[in-house]
């Protein structure tokens, strides 16, 4: 029996590179047994996750996400409710990637990440339900989380990383602890944080060491919980996150969970989910087991080496001017000065 795989594409993503390379995408389908065709989607709501769900229930072998991380969340989200899931595979075309990354997919050529399903390397990966919403990477909640609502899509794509970076410096200065309730697989912590992850890959907005041990299929979240501080103090906490330094600084809460309720005191909590606006506290976390099969470069992912693309080179000059510049400042200055 045919083996069929439907390609839902993004064709504005990524200066439009699935659109330009789609005949040659389709060729590594078929030539590794599915027939294949493919769904742009629309600016309409939930175009993606629609057809997913609709190709789904009809029976398609394989899902392919292709487009930024806004188009794999999407898919996710359309297959993930259904009882009989389909296979999937993703073709990176985004800002970050960050999924991508966690893969080990090429992130710059949409036909060398579709040539992945050609290893045939597979495994049933771990997925967030946060409400009845699922995500892929990760959940946060905290002012500075919020600030991927604010670059507008146009300066995702051109600027890329960098479009973060900026927006990211003018709104450290605003980052306020609020007071947050969390239980946490029978634990509880009921105090001021600035911010929260959930995490489920290593990659967060591009950075591998923030979550250095994270499991893809392990059932559990990597929960962070960022403790207050003032702001010289947590641009150095950042810096030692760059570098996986953080997981046992006492300003930080690390910890492993399969269940996270998130329950907001006195101030509003909005909530990231990989990257977009996923409702507001209280919610609800849970870490669904190996929920989705997913076509990875399997054998590279042990290894913690990514490759020296353009990209990596601007985030690695940008990395090292944002701790030449923090290593300047104080770390008990005032906030306020």
């Amino acid at each position: 029996m045919t083996k069929r795989a439907r390609i839902i594409y993004n064709p504005t993503s990524g200066r439009e590179a699935i659109k330009q390379n789609l005949v040659d995408i389709f060729s590594v389908f078929e030539e590794a047994g599915f027939e294949t065709s493919a769904f742009a989607t629309t600016p309409e709501p939930n175009s993606a996750k629609n057809e997913a769900n609709r190709a789904g229930k009809e029976g398609f072998d394989l899902i392919v996400a292709a487009g930024g991380d806004g188009t794999i969340n999407e898919v996710v989200n359309g297959i993930a409710p259904l009882h009989w899931r389909p296979q999937m595979a993703i073709i990176p075309a985004g800002t970050t990637n960050d999924y991508a990354r966690a893969l080990r997919i090429p992130r710059e050529d949409p036909v060398a990440a579709a040539k992945i399903v050609l290893k045939d390397q597979r495994f049933k990966m771990d997925i967030g339900k946060a409400g009845n919403n699922y995500f892929i990477n990760i959940a946060a909640g905290g002012l500075l989380t919020e600030l991927t609502y604010d670059v507008p899509s146009n300066l995702k794509s051109v600027f890329g990383y960098m479009a973060y970076l900026v927006r990211g410096a003018e709104i450290l200065p605003q980052v306020k602890p609020v007071e947050m309730d969390i239980e946490y697989d029978g634990e509880h912590f009921k105090d001021k944080a600035s911010m929260f992850f959930l995490a489920l890959t290593n990659s967060i907005g591009g950075f591998e060491q923030i979550v250095p041990d994270a499991s893809l299929d392990d059932g559990r979240f990597t929960m962070i919980i960022v403790k207050p501080g003032n702001l010289p103090a947590l641009l150095h906490l950042m810096v030692k996150a760059l570098n996986g330094k953080h997981v046992d600084d006492e300003r930080i809460i690390y910890r492993k969970a399969k269940k996270v309720k998130v329950n907001p005191v006195n101030d509003k909590i909005m909530i990231n989910l990989d990257g977009e606006y996923g409702g507001d506290a209280p919610m609800v976390f849970k870490n669904l087991h190996r929920h989705i099969e997913m076509f990875a470069n399997v054998d590279k992912i042990p290894d913690n080496a990514i490759g020296g693309d353009p990209d990596d080179k601007i985030m690695e000059e940008a990395e090292q001017q944002f701790v030449e510049a923090v290593e300047k400042i104080p770390e008990d200055e005032d906030s306020d000065d």
